[in-house]
């Protein structure tokens, strides 16, 4: 059976998802592939930042993590979520917040944290859907060090971190993350509704979390405060993508005027250059002529003595103007 269920892409709805502490288990433990027993909130933590200009969604975590000998530790996850295409600065700022807050200590050391980033962009050629982008240690011959480790010190100082391309998620399910992240499969999005999605129930009816997960998304989608949010972040985006549309397109028109100002000014230099050949080969005409004036001067003075001026202008080929004037120079 085919069912409507809200978007969780939505910030309002992905929020509401998250409140729920057992849905927040399932999803954090099947990114961070550990058996999450426990999650708080932080209180005002949660934040939706940058409404102007870009939205970067935020939740911090403590989730306490159970390993297989039955031990507990706490980790803190900062989860990150964005529509639109971020600068890795916005992001790297939210990480130093947790970096320097004094309650993320124990005993001395920093809590290790992972950060997870729900990107609804691709992130260039990666093609794979979930990105576990993990630090190891090495010595100096690049192998890996494991005695001692892991160790608080190296714990405090470094992180682990998971991205997830939600426009790579493509309905296929081949293990417990794929269904989890199956309900952020944009590929499911109702024809007539995009803040709704069209899922499939049944490919959910053995797994109660899946369920509960389903049952909460169709309370958002059924809730009419949810829905008016659902509009005003669609409405938001749809202003983004207007202004930045507009700068696309203003940039474009301005890298065709700087092709056209850069095509004038390589003309201007070509003319330039001719100009200066035209100018250089005027003056040794000019030389040649004041070279050829001198020349033709001495004559007309050597000739003055023996013949008159109108013989001379016969024997050089010139008027009796020019035999005058050449005369008096």
């Amino acid at each position: 059976m085919i069912m409507k269920v809200a978007n969780p892409i939505y910030d309002v709805v992905f929020k509401y998802l998250m409140e729920d502490e057992r849905i927040a288990r399932t999803i954090l433990s099947a990114l961070l592939k550990k058996d999450v027993v426990r999650v708080e909130m932080r209180a005002h933590e949660y934040s939706n930042d940058e409404r102007d200009s870009l939205s970067v969604f935020r939740i911090d975590f403590g989730a306490t993590v159970r390993d297989a000998d039955g031990v507990e530790s706490l980790t803190l996850v900062e989860l990150q979520k964005t529509w639109v295409e971020t600068e890795t600065l916005r992001f790297r700022q939210y990480l130093g917040v947790q970096y320097r807050s004094p309650k993320n200590v124990r005993d001395g050391y920093a809590v290790p944290m992972v950060a997870i980033y729900l990107l609804g962009h691709k992130v260039g050629a990666i093609e794979e859907p979930v990105l576990y982008v993990s630090h190891d240690c090495r010595d100096y011959y690049e192998r890996r060090v494991e005695k001692g480790l892991p160790d608080p010190f190296v714990e405090s100082l470094t992180h682990d971190s998971i991205i997830v391309q939600i426009p790579r998620l493509h309905g296929q399910i081949n293990n417990r993350l794929d269904k989890v992240l199956s309900i952020f499969d944009q590929s499911r999005r109702d024809c007539d509704d995009e803040q709704l999605l069209s899922i499939d129930e049944r490919a959910y009816s053995d797994d109660s979390d899946m369920e509960r997960i389903l049952h909460r998304l169709t309370m958002a989608a059924a809730d009419a405060d949810m829905r008016h949010r659902m509009d005003v972040e669609d409405e938001y985006f749809s202003i983004i993508e207007k202004r930045d549309t507009e700068i696309l397109m203003k940039d474009k028109q301005l890298a065709e005027k700087n092709v056209q100002l850069a095509e004038k000014t390589e003309q201007l230099a070509e003319k330039n250059v001719q100009l200066a050949e035209k100018t250089e080969q005027l003056a040794e005409k000019t030389e040649q002529l004041l070279q050829q004036q001198a020349i033709l001067r001495k004559s007309v003075l050597a000739l003055k003595a023996a013949m008159t001026t109108e013989q001379i202008a016969a024997t050089l080929g010139i008027t009796t103007d020019e035999v005058e004037r050449l005369s008096k120079e």
